[in-house]
């Protein structure tokens, strides 16, 4: 699910707007100024941001100014005046839409920013962080934002032995004898086989194959080590 950070002071505001975000499958946390924003942006990165200009504590102006996070922004404000629509893009907000306006343009704007987002990332071969990931044992699936991918039993080994040693760079050797249970040989390539496999399946399901790093001389590791 994707995660928006709504700041917004007005709590009749946020309790209409909450359940259409919901509705439509998003995440919602609340921030009332910029001030609990910058606190929120410190520890999670949200996918978009829904930020109100005007605002007590800290306001929408210099929470932009101040921000270091690169999530989208979409600025919802009762501001008018063509000179702040015009500071606002140039502080990195990415669209704008004025109080009052209509749900369904809302969400129709955030779900048209955040697919440029993603095939701007696709072109540029960035790479989104994969946050959710977890094992099905029984079955040899891993879920991975959201997504299901089968594997076969020993293409589930080599994923997450891998992902349980991210930061490492692990050899093809301790792959072979650790997953594959037999010695690395001169001329074997089943280890490459599984790993191409696996990298497909997750290319399958528009996930990056680079989730799995080819350590040129030595081995392979998860996404996550330098």
């Amino acid at each position: 699910m994707k995660h928006v950070l709504l700041v917004d002071d007005d709590p009749v505001f946020q309790s209409a707007l909450l359940p259409v975000l919901e509705r439509e499958g998003f995440i919602v946390t609340v921030a009332n100024n910029g001030l609990e924003a910058l606190a929120k942006l410190k520890s999670h990165t949200p996918d978009l941001i829904l930020l109100d200009i005007n605002m007590p504590e800290l306001n929408g102006i210099d929470l932009l100014k101040l921000r270091v996070d690169k999530a989208p922004v979409i600025v919802i404000s009762a501001l008018t005046a063509e000179e702040d629509r015009i500071k606002i893009y140039e502080l990195g907000a990415d669209d704008f839409l004025s109080k009052p306006f209509s749900y369904r343009e809302l969400v129709v704007r955030i779900q048209a920013l955040l697919r440029r987002i993603e095939v701007i990332r696709a072109e540029s071969g960035e790479a989104q962080p994969i946050q959710d990931i977890s094992f099905d044992d029984s079955r040899f699936i891993i879920s991975i934002a959201e997504r299901a991918v089968a594997f076969t039993q020993t293409e589930f080994k080599l994923f997450k032995y891998l992902f349980e040693r991210k930061g490492q760079v692990v050899t093809k050797q301790e792959l072979q004898l650790r997953v594959l249970q037999k010695e690395l040989g001169q001329f074997d390539r089943n280890l490459d086989m599984h790993i191409s496999n696996t990298r497909r399946k997750l290319f399958e399901k528009q996930l990056p194959k680079t989730l799995i790093n080819t350590v040129r001389g030595k081995g392979y590791s998860f996404a996550e080590a330098s």
